[in-house]
């Protein structure tokens, strides 16, 4: 059942990132249809896969939106201005957007990218969940860790935008519809690492330390009766 969870949630990401790049270059160069139509075509699938997406489940959360929302804006401006490079730099909007958001999330002291990350350190466990909201309540310790782990991946975001704005415009386009993915990776990698050397083992170590903590505390104390009283 995990398996096949695992592998429904890399269908997403498929139809997202390796379709486009190798939809551009079978429209642009089997096809021989212009750079600027084979960009659009290309980046028509996601698109598509969230409105499906949206129409089946009947919802759609603020990311899907977000995405959706940059992709058509973003055909729609390198149509009327008939410049392919602005279609590329669109797709940067989505990582800028998302990178603002964790920022000022962070300043407002509610950092957005931990409920991303609480479902891997709680891992559907009750007494684990009660933990986080202990120490999310009364640890600074936690808390730092917390806004540390959502620093990073705004920073990331937001530097993974400017570098694929600047690639945009100064390399040839054929290049850069490769290299944004690999940017993309990259960028994903390091705030992975980062974040999580810094941010989310340590806050693991917690969650893992205060339910050992409460669990000892519910305990009888060994050699009492347990219907003593």
């Amino acid at each position: 059942m995990t398996t096949n969870r695992k592998r429904g949630n890399l269908v997403p990401l498929l139809v997202d990132v390796a379709v486009p790049v190798g939809g551009y270059y079978l429209l642009k160069d089997a096809v021989g249809l212009s750079t600027l139509a084979a960009l659009g075509w290309s980046s028509a699938v996601p698109a598509l896969r969230i409105v499906w997406s949206a129409v089946r489940e009947r919802t759609l959360n603020a990311l899907a939106a977000l995405i959706l929302f940059v992709n058509v804006v973003g055909v729609l401006l390198s149509t009327v201005t008939g410049d392919p490079r602005l279609m590329l730099a669109k797709d940067s909007g989505v990582s800028s957007a998302i990178g603002i958001g964790v920022l000022v999330s962070v300043m407002l002291g509610r950092p957005m990218m931990s409920e991303v990350m609480k479902p891997w350190l709680v891992q559907g466990d009750a007494e684990r969940d009660a933990a986080w909201r202990r120490l999310r309540a009364h640890s600074v310790p936690f808390r730092r860790a917390e806004r540390t782990f959502s620093l990073v991946w705004g920073v990331a975001l937001l530097g993974e935008c400017v570098v694929r704005v600047v690639g945009a415009y100064t390399l040839p386009v054929d290049t850069m519809v490769w290299l944004g993915t690999v940017i993309l990776a990259v960028s994903m990698a390091l705030a992975f690492f980062v974040s999580g050397a810094i941010a989310a083992r340590p806050m693991a170590r917690m969650v893992i330390a205060e339910t050992e903590a409460a669990r000892t505390t519910a305990s009888p104390v060994a050699g009492t009766p347990a219907n003593a009283g």
